[in-house]
């Protein structure tokens, strides 16, 4: 039973969500958020076709935002998170990993390194205020933390036509993947970061919480010439998906490592210290289970715990499984035993029916994205 008194917690609303439901858009809880998870205009397979072959804008304001700031702050969160800050300069972002003592990943967020004393961070929504609390256990003296979470917006524009709709808007296109700008959108100031979660050329923009509106109402103007559309988080997790990217709490966890989620690329393992260290290098050395993606090969569409078998035994467990629009079959990122290799014959138990499937190499759909 769902409780009506006052212990019923409301999920947040978006900056956004006025525009969301005036355009019909199916609703749900999302890290605590309700926020868009489809349009009435297509659903989900037109706003993903929109993203691979034009452009579509999404809400993602339910992420989180926080600052540190104060002399040493990168190096402060460099002994922190997993990632090497230096190996990126100002204006540069970084993907990265919280992890705890034990190695299991409090959250993947992005970093955007503004000087030595001031970073700002994009955590997951439902992860944001413990990255926070830890961030300030941790602090010295003289660093400051501050939650930022309904301070800002964000809206991420991708596709093949990003740019042109940037353009449109005057905002600055054509700089570095992972790294960002500062710019003026009408006298309100906005952060273009080039990044995304599609695998497409796109970027995310960060304005004011105020701002939020009347920049989304522009976008949305800047990307009807080029049929583009409004995008939910379905759309955004089957794209996702397709580029093999994991997600907090499914393919990424307390109980899954970056060395089990083949995320090593993300962990400084030359730097001196970063939380859960000793416990990644031990894990490195002798893993128990590695994610690789599934290409289903016969009928059916795998979903999050789903087993996986090889001749009959266990080998393992799904993450992420979705229908992928763009290759018009199922597709699923899963924890597998490390013996098996690409191009090995599995099933999928999808509902007690077996469903024939490969192990292979992420990505599943080969993009092209313009450099410059």
């Amino acid at each position: 039973m769902v409780p009506t008194t006052s212990e019923t917690v409301s999920p947040k609303l978006s900056p956004l969500h006025d525009r969301h439901v005036a355009l019909g858009a199916k609703m749900a809880d999302f890290g605590g958020w309700d926020m868009p998870i489809e349009y009435p205009a297509g659903g989900v397979v037109a706003e993903h076709t929109a993203v691979r072959e034009r452009v579509g804008i999404f809400d993602v304001s339910h992420l989180g935002k926080a600052s540190v700031k104060g002399p040493g702050a990168a190096d402060f969160v460099n002994s922190c998170f997993t990632n090497d800050l230096r190996r990126i300069s100002p204006g540069q972002a970084q993907y990265t990993l919280c992890c705890d003592e034990s190695g299991g990943v409090v959250d993947d967020l992005i970093v955007y390194l503004k000087a030595d004393d001031d970073v700002f961070l994009i955590p997951n929504a439902a992860n944001t205020a413990e990255v926070v609390r830890r961030l300030e256990a941790a602090a010295p003296t003289g660093i400051e933390i501050t939650n930022l979470h309904d301070a800002y917006g964000i809206v991420a524009v991708q596709g093949t036509k990003s740019d042109e709709v940037l353009d449109a808007l005057g905002l600055p296109t054509g700089h570095d993947y992972m790294s960002f700008a500062e710019a003026d959108w009408e006298g309100h100031p906005v952060i273009v970061c080039r990044t995304g979660y599609t695998g497409e050329r796109g970027y995310e923009l960060v304005p004011r919480w105020d701002d939020t509106p009347a920049l989304w109402d522009a976008l949305t103007e800047a990307i009807a010439p080029y049929d583009g559309k409004p995008c939910g988080l379905g759309a955004r997790d089957t794209l996702r998906t397709e580029m093999g990217y994991p997600l907090h709490g499914q393919d990424l966890s307390r109980d899954i490592s970056p060395v089990q989620a083949r995320a090593g690329w993300a962990v400084g393992w030359k730097k001196d210290a970063f939380w859960g260290k000793d416990a990644l290098l031990a894990e490195k050395a002798n893993p128990t289970r590695l994610s690789r993606g599934l290409l289903v090969t016969g009928r059916g569409i795998p979903r999050p715990h789903c087993t996986v078998s090889k001749e009959g035994a266990q080998v393992g467990e799904v993450t992420s499984g979705t229908f992928s629009p763009t290759l018009r079959q199922g597709i699923a990122l899963a924890l597998l035993d490390p013996d098996l290799s690409e191009g090995d014959a599995v099933e999928i138990d999808v509902r007690g029916r077996s469903v024939a499937a490969q192990v292979v190499k992420p990505p599943f759909v080969q993009v092209q994205v313009r450099e410059s």
